[in-house]
C-alpha cells in the first residue's frame, strides 16, 4: 500500500519588516518569522550586522527572593566573523570577556525600567550572527533588546536607545566606522529613554568634562529618533503587557516596624565603622525575628532590615543633608596611599580610602607574554591587562573565595580602561603589562580605589605612564523633583542610594566612565553637577595623597623585572635572524640568557633579566642584519684554526679571517698557541675585499680598546 505524504508551505502570515536609519546605515527590524515561542523577539540588521534578540519570562514568580531576577546574555557566535574558535573542542565555550561587558552594558539600563515588585525571572539572549565592523552589534543588541522587549507581554517601562560616540579630529561622530574608531579620542555608549540618561560607559583620552557633556546630549537627540522608530513597532505589532502577582512589601506592616523601630534604627545606624553598624543592626534583626518571622515568614525580616536602613539613610540625605559616618556633602573619607610594599614584584600601590582598600601590584613581561584575544574584534591581543580580585574577607564574609563573576569582570575592565590612554606606546615601553587589584577591605568605591592603586603600581614599576590617574564616585538620592547628589559614597549610600556614577581621569580630563542607577533616569543637570564633584575630588586625590607618594614613575625598573630593548630590521633579514629551523636565535637567546620576539613586520623585542644580556643580543642581532663596517669592533667566536690564521664567526653566518700575523701584538709562531676553536675574541674589521671576504685583526681591536682606556 502506497503512502502519501503532504504539507503546506509555511507562509509566515505574522512577518513585518521595519525600516529606519542610523548614522547614515540602514537599521532594518524584522519580527515574526522566527523564535515563535519567546515572549518577544526580533533580528535586527544594521548595515551587515545581524543580532537576534530574544525576551522570555516564567510565568510563576521564584519563590524565596528579594530581588528581581534579571538574566542578560550577549552570545559571540565566531561564524559571525568567519572564524572557527580556537579552543580544543573548536566550539563557543563561556563568555569572554567583551561579550561579559556587553551583557552587562545592555543590563544596566533596563533593569531600573522593570517593576520593583515584580520577581518573574526575565532572560535576554542577544545572539550575534554576522559582524560588520562598522556597525556595532553592542548597539544593535542593545537597541533589538529594546524593541523585543517593548513589543513583548513582559511589564517593562521602556523603551530606550542607544548610540557608540566616537571624538574624530575634535569632531562628535554618532556610532562612527571601525577606521574612525581607531583614531577617535572618545569610545562613549549612551542609552536614554525619550525624557533622561539611563547609562553612560565611557573611555577616553583625557576628554574634559564639557565635551564629554555635549557628547551625552549629541547622543540623546539621536536616540530620541531611534525611540520614536520603536514606538511606531510598538503600536503596529506590540502585545498587553501580562499581570503579575506583586511582591511589594505590605504597606501597614512597613509603618508599623517604623513606628517602633525607627529610632533605634537612627541610632545604630549613625557610624563611620561598619563593623559597628553591623553589629548594632543585629539585636534588632533578632527582635524583628521574634515579633514577625512565624507570621509572615523568615524572608520577611531581611526585607524590612533593607527597606527600614534604606528609608533612614534617604531621610538623612534629603531632609537634614546629614551622612550616615557625619561627613559633609563633598567630603572624601580619610585617604592614604603607599608604594613599594612587595619587594619582589616588579611594582606595588596599596589605596585607602575609609574602610575601602585595594592593594595592586603590577607584573612586567615580553611581548609574548600578550593576553591572546578570540572574540568578534579585529584586535587578536592586548599588552596591558587588569584583573580585579574581591575575596569574601574583603566584606567580613566567612567563605571560600571563588572565580571572577561579571562584577569583577566588569571593575577590572573599568579600571583598565582608566589607564589606557597614558599608558606608553609599545615601541616606547615594550612591555606586556598586568595589575592585579586585590581587594582588602570593602565599603564602597573598590573599582575606583583600583584606579588610583594601578596608577601608583606603574609608577613604582618604572612604567613611563603620561599622566597619573585617579578615580572617584558620586552618589544621588531622588524624590519626586527634589535630588541631591555626595561625594564619594560609601556601601550603604550605595546600596540603599539611586546612582554609582564613576569617574576617572588626570588632570587634563576623563579617561573612564561607568554610571549605574537604580532610577528611571538622569537629567542633563544632575549628570553636569556630578562631573564637577568628582573633577574636584579627582584633583584632591592626585595632588594631595597620590603625588605626594610618588610624583613621576621611577626612572629604573625593579632588579626582579626583565629588561626590555627593541629594534626594527628589515623584512627580508627575518629568516637571517631566525635561522634554519629556528636555530640561529635560539643560539642568541641561549649564548645570552634572554627572550627574543620577532614579529612580521621587522620588530623585535627582547627581554632578559640582566639588561647586558639583551645589549649583547641587540649587538648579535645588529651583526646579523648590518654588513660588518670596516674599523668597527666585534666580539666573535673561533670556528676554525689554519696554519696561516684563524676563522673567526663575529655574527650567525658572518666569518672572517684574522691572519697569524695580526693575532697578537708580538710574533706567533704557531695560531694554536693563541687561540683555540670555541674561544672568544675581540676583533677589527680591517678589509672587506671585492668578494665580500672580511679580513680581522685582533692585534688592532687589542691596539684601539688600550688606547681608549689610556685616554680615559
Amino acid at each position: 500500500m502506497a503512502l502519501e505524504f503532504s504539507s503546506r508551505k509555511e507562509t509566515f502570515d505574522n512577518f513585518k519588516t521595519f525600516q529606519t536609519e542610523l548614522a547614515g546605515r540602514p537599521f532594518v527590524v524584522e519580527t515574526g518569522k522566527m523564535c515563535g515561542l519567546s515572549n518577544g523577539s526580533c533580528l535586527v540588521r544594521y548595515g551587515e550586522t545581524v543580532v537576534l534578540c530574544n525576551v522570555t519570562m516564567s510565568e510563576k514568580p521564584r519563590e524565596g527572593i528579594d530581588f528581581f531576577p534579571l538574566s542578560v546574555d550577549f552570545e559571540e557566535k565566531l561564524y559571525a566573523v568567519g572564524r572557527i574558535p580556537g579552543s580544543f573542542m573548536r566550539r563557543e565555550g563561556r563568555p569572554g570577556e567583551k561579550a561579559i561587558l556587553t551583557s552587562r552594558v545592555v543590563d544596566r539600563p533596563i533593569r531600573p525600567l522593570f517593576p520593583k515588585d515584580m520577581r518573574n525571572d526575565v532572560a535576554v539572549v542577544m545572539t550575534v550572527m554576522s559582524v560588520d565592523q562598522d556597525c556595532s552589534p553592542e548597539i544593535a543588541g542593545m537597541i533589538g533588546t529594546s524593541i523585543a522587549l517593548s513589543i513583548s507581554d513582559i511589564p517593562w517601562n521602556g523603551p530606550i536607545g542607544g548610540v557608540y560616540m566616537g571624538l574624530v579630529d575634535g569632531q562628535l561622530v554618532v556610532n562612527p566606522t571601525e577606521e574612525q574608531r581607531g583614531k577617535s579620542d572618545l569610545h562613549l555608549t549612551v542609552a536614554a529613554s525619550m525624557e533622561k540618561i539611563v547609562m553612560i560607559e565611557a573611555g577616553a583620552n583625557e576628554v574634559d568634562e564639557t565635551t564629554m557633556l555635549d557628547a551625552i546630549k549629541t547622543a540623546h537627540v539621536e536616540i530620541k529618533k531611534i525611540i520614536e522608530f520603536i514606538n511606531g513597532i510598538v503600536a503596529e505589532i506590540g502585545k498587553p503587557k501580562k499581570e503579575f502577582p506583586s511582591m511589594e512589601l505590605d504597606h501597614d506592616l512597613f509603618e508599623a516596624v517604623k513606628s517602633e523601630y525607627l529610632d533605634a534604627f537612627k541610632e545604630a545606624m549613625d557610624t563611620d565603622d561598619k563593623n559597628i553598624r553591623d553589629a548594632r543592626l543585629l539585636p534588632i534583626r533578632e527582635q524583628l525575628t521574634t515579633q514577625y518571622a512565624e507570621e509572615w515568614g523568615e524572608g520577611i525580616v531581611e526585607e524590612l532590615m533593607y527597606k527600614m536602613q534604606k528609608y533612614v539613610v534617604r531621610r538623612w540625605l534629603l531632609d537634614d543633608g546629614k551622612r550616615v559616618d557625619g561627613r559633609g556633602i563633598n567630603e572624601i573619607r580619610p585617604l592614604n596611599a603607599e608604594v613599594s610594599l612587595l619587594p619582589r614584584t616588579h611594582g606595588s600601590g596599596m589605596f585607602t580610602r575609609g574602610q575601602t582598600q585595594v592593594l595592586t601590584v603590577a607584573t612586567l613581561a615580553s611581548t609574548r607574554d600578550a593576553q591572546i584575544l578570540d572574540d568578534l574584534g579585529t584586535e587578536d591581543s592586548k599588552r596591558y591587562m587588569h584583573h580585579y580580585n574581591f575575596p569574601p574577607y574583603s566584606v567580613g564574609e566567612a567563605r571560600a573565595p571563588r572565580s571572577p563573576g561579571r562584577r569583577e569582570i566588569g571593575h577590572g575592565s573599568l579600571a583598565e580602561r582608566a589607564l589606557l590612554p597614558v599608558l606608553p606606546s609599545v615601541e616606547e615601553f615594550p612591555y606586556t603589562m598586568r595589575l592585579v587589584s586585590e581587594v582588602l577591605s570593602s565599603n564602597g568605591s573598590t573599582s575606583q580605589a583600583s584606579i588610583c592603586g594601578s596608577t601608583l603600581a606603574l609608577m613604582d614599576a618604572g612604567v613611563p605612564i603620561s599622566a597619573p590617574v585617579a578615580g572617584i564616585s558620586c552618589g544621588l538620592i531622588t524624590e519626586g523633583d527634589r535630588w541631591m547628589t555626595m561625594l564619594d559614597i560609601q556601601g550603604v549610600e550605595d546600596f540603599h542610594g539611586d546612582m554609582d556614577f564613576k569617574v576617572g581621569g588626570t588632570h587634563k580630563g576623563i579617561t573612564a566612565i561607568q554610571m549605574d542607577i537604580k532610577v528611571d533616569g538622569l537629567t542633563y543637570e544632575i549628570i553636569e553637577d556630578a562631573f564637577e564633584k568628582c573633577r574636584k575630588g579627582r584633583l584632591y586625590i592626585l595632588d594631595e595623597i597620590m603625588l605626594p607618594v610618588i610624583r613621576e614613575p621611577r626612572a629604573e625598573l625593579s632588579k626582579y623585572a626583565p629588561k626590555m630593548l627593541s629594534m626594527v630590521i628589515s623584512v627580508d633579514k627575518i629568516k637571517d635572524v631566525i635561522g634554519k629551523g629556528g636555530k640561529v636565535i635560539q643560539e642568541i637567546c641561549a649564548n645570552c640568557n634572554c627572550k627574543i620576539d620577532v614579529e612580521e613586520d621587522g620588530h623585535v623585542f627582547i627581554s632578559a633579566i640582566d639588561i647586558e644580556g639583551a645589549r649583547r643580543a641587540m649587538h648579535t642581532i645588529k651583526t646579523i642584519v648590518e654588513d660588518p663596517e670596516v674599523g668597527a669592533i666585534y666580539k666573535g667566536r673561533v670556528t676554525r684554526l689554519m696554519n696561516f690564521g684563524a676563522f673567526v664567526e663575529i655574527a650567525p653566518g658572518k666569518e672572517g679571517l684574522v691572519h697569524i700575523s695580526k693575532l697578537d701584538s708580538k710574533r706567533v709562531e704557531r695560531v694554536e698557541d693563541v687561540v683555540a676553536v670555541g674561544d672568544e675574541l675581540l676583533v677589527k674589521v680591517t678589509e672587506i675585499d671585492q668578494q665580500g671576504r672580511i679580513n680581522l685583526s685582533r692585534k688592532d681591536a687589542l691596539a684601539d680598546l688600550a688606547a681608549k682606556q689610556k685616554q680615559q
